[in-house]
């Protein structure tokens, strides 16, 4: 397994391309921006894209949804309680920015626990609510992909509509903490961390 990382968009989120090095089939974890420069890599490596994941439905990871899946073909996930963020500039919160984004439908709604092959990569969905209510995370080999739920000594805000602290603790300590400690953490913004560190030095979940 290989991982590309890139900061997109305006406020530097943390987008993910993971691919096989046997199949070349890759994902796209949270484009929220830079689409070409997205789409370059996956031509240059000659990624076959399998999908576009979306940890959560917030504006700063989704808005290259459509111009990858353009270019790719590639549908679409996401969970089915942030979903129609995507085609809501007030739900994904792109609107109190004033430009009103939104994106098409997703072609697939992910449930907690459900698992899914990229080339020979599985993947392993975590609903963790607190962030959004539609809030996931995705293990992959001994990788954890933490969107806006949990970052090196820190967690995610909760002050945006459908947010919920005590959920979001709920979710890092009963889904994630769970793991093994030498899990490395890739979260959507922000530097990578272990699970292991989190849990013996992150203030929020001590």
């Amino acid at each position: 397994m290989k991982i590309i990382r890139l900061e997109v968009g305006p406020i530097g989120t943390n987008c993910y391309i993971v691919y096989c090095m046997k199949t070349l089939q890759g994902a796209v974890i949270d484009p929220g921006g830079n689409g070409k420069e997205i789409i370059g890599i996956l031509n240059r490596d000659h990624i076959k894209l399998v999908c576009i994941l979306n940890t959560h439905g917030h504006a700063d990871h989704i808005v290259a949804n459509d111009e990858i899946k353009e270019a790719t073909g590639a549908p679409v996930y996401i969970h089915g309680a942030d979903a129609k963020m995507l085609i809501s500039a007030q739900g994904n919160l792109s609107s109190y920015l004033g430009n009103n984004f939104t994106c098409h439908p997703a072609d697939r709604l992910l449930n907690d626990g459900e698992k899914f092959m990229v080339g020979e990569i599985e993947f392993q969905v975590f609903h963790t609510p607190g962030h959004t209510p539609g809030g996931i995370c995705f293990t992959a080999n001994d990788v954890l992909f933490s969107g806006d739920t949990l970052f090196e000594q820190s967690v995610g805000r909760t002050d945006f509509p459908g947010g919920s602290h005590r959920q979001l603790i709920s979710s890092i300590k009963n889904k994630l903490l769970v793991l093994a400690d030498h899990i490395t953490v890739l979260p959507g913004h922000g530097g990578a961390t272990t699970i292991g560190d989190e849990r013996h030095n992150n203030p929020f979940i001590q």
